[in-house]
């Protein structure tokens, strides 16, 4: 069964021709280069881009995957969660080209294709297993009881992490997208020198990074304030640490206390290298067994919604022209809504 799928939630059109979990041709067209300018992602100019690219892009993966239109069974697409005018140009587009073709339109969860990226290149996960999903909007724990059943354990009550490493690296002065540049440039953490705090939530398994965010950001301007050089690559990990902390030891405990042996990371966080070494070493630690997407699957990509989209089809999970965006949706929602 061949799915074209897109994806358009924030500032990345992409399209991909999958087959199951194999990837016949992934095309991503970032645009990163005009958000750099303000820092920042622009929701106007993103949904424009995405109307202006996304032709291209899909004839783009066609001519990859060697295929054409009349070899698709199926079209997938990002509907939610997202910039609401970006992911409406993905759904629009999907549903002309699904009525179109007359097959299958199948509506996919942003968070649900992260984890799905997981599958790409490990045939061997399968379902039970927990799962930390971390990006730019959503830190989440999440039990993946099966392809498309999920229960959520734990999130974030305020920024998520990639939020956190995002605004205090434009703080540091660090080019966009911050999170990755933070990564690049930290050395070794020292929180005598910078003592960042250890956020506390009720909750047992969620997050909170907005005060270590203020916190971090604060230091920043009070130390230009005294004329005290900041140490950045210091800093950076000491951030990268205590942000890496919080995910990794709640993560495991959660595991722990819910009889799992196998976990995934999924999301553009999961491409940091600190939090991929300090949770390889605690899953070690405790016998689990971890997975993570490839490198290239960890930021928003069609690859993964359309891997996820195969598993929603055969849950009977199918949508028609009455498919609309949605900005926010938890993971597990009822397809059935």
């Amino acid at each position: 069964m061949k799915i074209i799928s897109i994806e358009s939630s924030c500032d990345e059109t992409s399209v991909a021709i999958t087959e199951g979990r194999r990837v016949l041709s992934n095309i991503v067209a970032t645009q990163i280069p005009e958000h750099k300018i303000y820092g920042g992602v622009v929701p106007e100019i993103a949904s424009r881009r995405h109307a202006e690219a996304i032709s291209a892009v899909c004839q783009e993966a066609l001519c990859e995957a060697g295929v054409t239109l009349e070899d698709i069974d199926a079209v997938a697409v990002t509907f939610a969660p997202g910039l609401i005018g970006a992911l409406l140009v993905g759904v629009n587009f999907a549903k002309g080209l699904a009525l179109s073709l007359d097959v299958p339109l199948i509506p996919v969860h942003h968070l649900r294709s992260h984890i799905a990226a997981n599958y790409v290149d490990n045939e061997e996960l399968k379902p039970p297993f927990l799962c930390l999903t971390v990006s730019g909007g959503n830190s989440i724990i999440t039990e993946v009881t099966d392809y498309t059943k999920f229960k959520t354990l734990g999130g974030t009550r305020d920024d998520a992490a990639g939020e956190c490493f995002d605004k205090t690296a434009r703080a540091l002065g660090l080019d966009y997208p911050g999170g990755v540049y933070l990564d690049k440039v930290a050395t070794e953490p020292d929180f005598k020198k910078y003592p960042l705090p250890l956020p506390h939530t009720d909750g047992e398994y969620d997050f909170s990074f907005s005060g270590l965010k203020t916190s971090v950001i604060n230091l920043i301007h009070n130390s230009k304030q005294k004329g005290i050089e900041i140490d950045i690559p210091v800093l950076s990990a000491t951030i990268r640490k205590r942000v890496c902390d919080i995910l990794v030891d709640k993560t495991v405990k959660a595991a722990q206390n819910k009889g799992y042996k196998t976990v995934a990371l999924a999301g553009g966080v999961s491409a940091n290298s600190e939090l991929r070494r300090r949770m390889s070493e605690e899953c070690e630690k405790h016998g689990i067994k971890l997975y993570y997407p490839p490198l290239k699957y960890c930021g928003d990509n069609a690859a993964m919604v359309g891997v996820q989209a195969y598993y929603e089809y055969l849950s009977g999970n199918i949508g028609d022209v009455s498919l609309n965006a949605v900005a926010t949706l938890p993971i597990d929602y009822n397809c059935q809504d």
